[in-house]
């Protein structure tokens, strides 16, 4: 027993962290220190012990002692266990910092002492000091997080609040930071989270650090861009995390937008006669280019009312029989359901009046520019065209153009080309590197006239090559993509050369990734199967949910128990939380929990089984596959399903147990 008795005393001496026990009658003094204390601090325990005073207050930083004095009067006024982070002067004069947990407890004198620990974080300090002067003294946004398959944050500073606009927590309101910290791709659109993901499996795999530029979402429904770096490394506890440094280059990023806008619109006024954009956010349209028409000349640049003005130029232009398809053209439009995914933009071909009163066929197309905003493009096109398009539904010019400018390739290019000399107008960087040439050496070309086969000398296009889409209008290429790592195919689109003296635009575009886009079928929805017989349960194929908020799961679990009804925010706060009452604190919580629970549904894939109508939800009960839909339905197989148990995970189940019971009975 005596044995065992100093091998604890070897313990708490050198096998405990800083190890140090407190008499806390007064005069409150030490009544124990252990070595591993005194080698850390630099003195000797009789430096340290004294029955009439604190000798180890001394030790604390003179800016933290009023803190630390505080932390021992509360202390002593019960038993409790209790931590704070403050500063010690060591010997040397040297700064620790230190995190104190001090456990008080009562003697059988009735007196209290206090057994405390000490953890040095004087590293992880010094590392956040660090980020904390970067974060004061350059505008940068710094984020740690961790390295798992949804990251969480652990550190964000004040300029990444200020850049995503993240308000202070309010009582009764949503904490976007908090949000944010439990899942990283929730800063990002959801356009963008697969790219994220990639980009960070890169990061680590790599094990290098890489740099990019990204769109994040803002706390206000807006979206700000952003440009930074992402490295992989080891925190102070010995895990893996990624740090991301970034800066707010949105203000660059709407500049160069609209740079590109004005070089798309110019290149598009090359092929087509019209162009209007269709803003959906603002219920908006505005012609960008008329050709000059008499028609719609005075209203350029002029946004007017979107309903309004599409019906006005359908009842007054297009021919009488075709005004209802056209008309419902544009609603499927305005109601966001012309866009099929992995499709060709959605174009239509019908007859109306010209400027000059005559009736010619024309062909729309809308080219999808932003999530709200579009350009709707026609142009009149020849009989024989017209024929074509009838007869055929491979890719014209046009279509190719179309399909381009949808993805946002930014392939395009401007050539003033004469029979043996080219001169280069302007191009994006990637056309650039398929001539062969960097955005440096490409911008003295621009000044003056280059033999043909010298310009071509360097690239991917032959000399055969060029000649053809010169005359055809287009021709395809193969070529070695240096930062794919493979062999990629491309279409060259050419405009009508009209003179020696006006530009030829040419744009490219990748074969293989739009002829995969149209021959693929729309990607079937994952089966959804819910379980409600016994415990609550959903699976997306084979795998389940994992939910990651218990209140999300119940929310979802009362959807599904009102089998497609709609169930409003008061209704669902008196079952998830039946004891409080509703008020402006539980509807922020409701809030809260229907977010996550839209977040994690989007996040497996399935954001279409739960439709949410004015703050009210219902579960879609024709997009998944239930146990109670299935033994409700009365039929034979499914008889046997109900065993006597229903959502054993929550109370409010017993009243369709109940009636469920009733029916065996029955």
């Amino acid at each position: 027993m005596k044995n065992s008795l100093n091998h604890m005393e070897d313990i708490l001496s050198r096998g405990i962290s800083g190890f140090h026990q407190y008499v806390l009658t007064e005069p409150v003094h030490l009544s124990y220190v252990s070595e591993n204390l005194c080698a850390m601090v630099g003195v000797t325990e009789q430096e340290l012990l004294s029955e009439s005073e604190d000798l180890y207050l001394s030790l604390v930083y003179p800016a933290d002692r009023d803190r630390y004095l505080e932390f021992l009067r509360e202390l002593k006024g019960e038993e409790q266990t209790r931590s704070l982070e403050y500063r010690l002067v060591k010997k040397d004069g040297t700064l620790l910092y230190v995190k104190d947990t001090a456990v008080s407890e009562r003697r059988e004198d009735g007196g209290l002492v206090c057994s405390s620990v000490l953890v040095d974080i004087t590293e992880m300090k010094n590392e956040n000091r660090n980020l904390r002067f970067l974060s004061e003294t350059v505008p940068c946004g710094f984020l740690r997080y961790t390295c798992e398959k949804q990251p969480k944050v652990t550190y964000i500073n004040e300029q990444m609040k200020k850049i995503l606009r993240i308000p202070e927590a309010r009582e009764g309101e949503l904490d976007y930071l908090e949000l944010y910290k439990d899942n990283i791709f929730l800063m990002v659109p959801m356009e963008e989270r697969r790219r994220l993901a990639r980009y960070l499996e890169r990061v680590y795999k790599a094990d290098a650090p890489l740099a990019g530029e990204i769109t994040v979402l803002r706390c206000d429904g807006t979206r700000a861009h952003i440009f930074g770096w992402v490295t992989k490394c080891v925190n102070e506890k010995g895990v893996e995390e990624f740090q991301t440094a970034c800066m707010d280059v949105t203000e660059r990023h709407q500049a160069r937008k609209t740079h590109e806008n004005k070089r798309y619109l110019k290149a598009l006024t090359e092929i087509y006669e019209k162009v209007f954009e269709y803003n959906l956010s603002d219920n908006t349209v505005t012609c960008l280019y008329s050709n000059n028409s008499p028609m719609f000349k005075w209203m350029e640049n002029i946004p007017m009312q979107m309903e309004e003005a599409t019906g006005k130029w359908i009842t007054g232009t297009v021919a009488e029989e075709q005004r209802e398809e056209v008309s419902a053209f544009f609603r499927a439009f305005q109601q966001k359901k012309l866009y099929q995914p992995g499709q060709k933009p959605p174009q239509i071909t019908y007859r109306a009046k010209s400027s000059s009163g005559q009736v010619k066929t024309y062909n729309g197309v809308f080219l999808k520019m932003e999530e709200d905003r579009s350009l709707y493009c026609c142009r009149c096109v020849s009989g024989a065209q017209e024929a074509e398009a009838l007869r055929s539904e491979n890719l014209s010019l046009k279509e190719n153009m179309q399909e381009l400018f949808s993805h946002f390739a930014e392939g395009i290019a401007a050539f003033r080309v004469t029979e043996q000399d080219v001169t280069p107008l302007y191009a994006s960087d990637n056309v650039c590197e398929f001539f062969g040439f960097t955005r440096e050496e490409w911008l003295p070309l621009m000044n003056q006239r280059t033999p043909l086969k010298e310009f071509l000398a360097r690239g991917n296009a032959s000399y055969e090559k060029v000649a053809e889409l010169l005359r055809n209008g287009e021709a395809e290429f193969t070529y070695y993509d240096l930062n794919m790592e493979n062999e990629r195919r491309v279409k060259a689109i050419c405009s009508p050369k009209s003179s020696s003296v006006s530009p030829c635009y040419v744009l490219l575009y990748n074969i293989e990734e739009t002829a995969s886009a149209e021959s693929k079928e729309a990607p079937e929805s994952p089966t959804v199967f819910i379980r409600t017989f016994g415990y609550f349960d959903v699976f997306v194929g084979e795998k389940p949910i994992a939910f990651r908020n218990k209140k999300s799961k119940e929310l979802f679990a009362l959807l599904v128990d009102r089998r497609g009804g709609y169930v409003a925010s008061e209704e669902a706060i008196s079952f998830l939380w039946e004891d409080e009452p509703v008020n402006s604190v539980t509807l922020a919580r409701y809030r809260k929990v229907a977010l996550r629970l839209k977040n994690i549904l989007e996040e497996y894939g399935i954001s279409e089984v739960m439709e949410a109508v004015d703050g009210k939800r219902r579960i879609v009960t024709e997009k998944v596959k239930c146990d109670l839909y299935d033994y409700l339905s009365g039929k034979e197989e499914y008889a046997q399903l109900f065993k006597g148990s229903y959502l054993s995970n929550y109370s409010w189940g017993e009243n369709t147990l109940a009636q469920l019971m009733g029916r065996i009975l029955y």
